[in-house]
């Protein structure tokens, strides 16, 4: 499986556009004792509102600098500085291994010269002698520390050991001194991690639009025609692509699913129609569609504009088609690959063939109401995979978040050949 599906298991502004990619990381930030530490609470704000989850660990001379209670605060997490804190144990090993990404930031002079040199007097030098993650270096120190020969050798050494250091910045210095040698600003730091994240994701650049939830075909102004889906699928597919990489646009049903993917748009729509007209305004631009939503087939070929009062036994409703969306969109696909869903009842493999031929799809995920678990309303789901290249996989039960995994891994090796 992908390396972006494992971890799922397991510019330079501070805008909520930009905070598209950090949704989900995992990041531990090094303090270490340099004045340049006040700028931490806000660095640490920054990624949490990018969504990502930061662990704050300092050496003691850091805490003279700023507050591990401000860190506390705005991390929800403790912050850590000891090993042994005196009734238990900090786990370096276990640190070092969590992370996505280790940030030292602000690295001193002091600590450099330490991470140069393999020393480990502190918890900051345990986690980083341990660390398997990638490690990025925010240096601080005044000019003519920055500009030392020693410094100078302490940084090829870091960088030799295969670490990124964040570029210094030029401005005022703790000394009065105007110079190079202070530490990045927060927004440049998350830029600079954010792009070092993700500029590796298998759909970083790509465009993908996704349908999820039922729609509604209004008979009255309080009655409708609708059906069972949640859009827990669809949402978790929306989800998935953006983990991968891709701008995700979502058109979502009437649905009490949400997402807090910064990295997703959400277009709330309401019947076949109104699902219809945005999935065309989308697909153009996009490179994948994935077409989850339970689409009514049928709509009210009049709709009274008042409440249908009861008269009689019955009530004769005249139903006209709706737009089939999947199949207007396989007559428009050029470079996009296109993926449907199939829920049926019964010969269900037949029917998925014949659906993916003639709605000109790539992909059909199936799945039957005649397993356990699967279809509306569950957070499992038990789907078979099938594609235009012969592909036929048939998945076990899982919760929808794997399945949209399992998903998302096909569409990548397939768009990315």
């Amino acid at each position: 499986m992908l390396a972006f599906v494992l971890h799922i298991y397991s510019v330079k502004s501070c805008n909520l556009q930009f905070f598209m990619q950090l949704t989900g990381r995992k990041i531990i930030l090094a303090v270490s004792g340099s004045i340049a530490a006040y700028k931490t609470p806000e660095l640490v704000r920054q990624f949490v509102k990018a969504g990502a989850e930061v662990r704050v660990i300092m050496t003691h001379a850091a805490a003279d600098f700023v507050s591990p209670l401000s860190l506390e605060t705005v991390s929800k997490h403790p912050v850590l500085h000891s090993v042994n804190n005196g009734s238990s144990w900090n786990n370096h090993v276990e640190l070092g291994r969590w992370a996505d990404v280790m940030l030292v930031a602000p690295c001193s002079a002091n600590t450099l010269a330490k991470l140069a040199t393999g020393l480990c007097d502190n918890l900051l030098c345990a986690v980083y002698l341990s660390a398997t993650c990638p490690v990025l270096i925010a240096p601080a120190m005044d000019e003519d520390m920055w500009h030392h020969d020693s410094t100078k050798v302490n940084l090829e050494k870091v960088k030799s050991f295969g670490n990124r250091v964040i570029p210094v910045a030029h401005g005022e210095l703790a000394s009065g001194l105007v110079g190079e040698g202070r530490m990045a600003e927060p927004a440049d730091i998350v830029t600079y991690v954010d792009e070092f994240l993700n500029k590796n994701l298998p759909l970083t650049g790509k465009k993908a639009l996704v349908t999820a939830g039922p729609t509604y075909e209004r008979i009255d102004p309080v009655r409708f025609i609708g059906n069972f889906s949640t859009g827990k699928m669809g949402v978790a597919v929306a989800e998935a692509l953006a983990a991968a990489g891709a701008e995700v646009t979502l058109v979502l049903g009437p649905s009490s699913q949400q997402t807090k993917d910064a990295r997703i748009t959400v277009k709330g729509v309401e019947s076949a129609q109104e699902m219809y007209d945005a999935c065309i305004a989308a697909f153009e631009s996009s490179d994948i569609a994935v077409m989850s939503a339970a689409v009514a087939d049928y709509k009210p070929a009049i709709k009274a504009d008042k409440k249908i009062k009861k008269d009689g036994n019955t009530l004769d409703i005249q139903l006209e088609r709706t737009h089939d969306i999947l199949a207007s969109l396989g007559e428009k696909k050029k470079k996009q690959y296109l993926v449907g869903f199939a829920l049926e009842t019964n010969d269900e493999e037949a029917n998925a063939e014949k659906k993916l031929t003639r709605k000109n799809a790539d992909m059909i995920v199936l799945n039957s109401l005649n397993d356990e678990g699967a279809g509306f309303g569950h957070d499992t789901n038990k789907v078979t995979l099938i594609a235009k290249e012969g592909l036929k996989k048939e998945l076990p039960l899982l919760s929808k978040k794997e399945v949209a995994q399992a998903i998302v891994e096909h569409i990548v090796n397939q768009v990315n050949g």
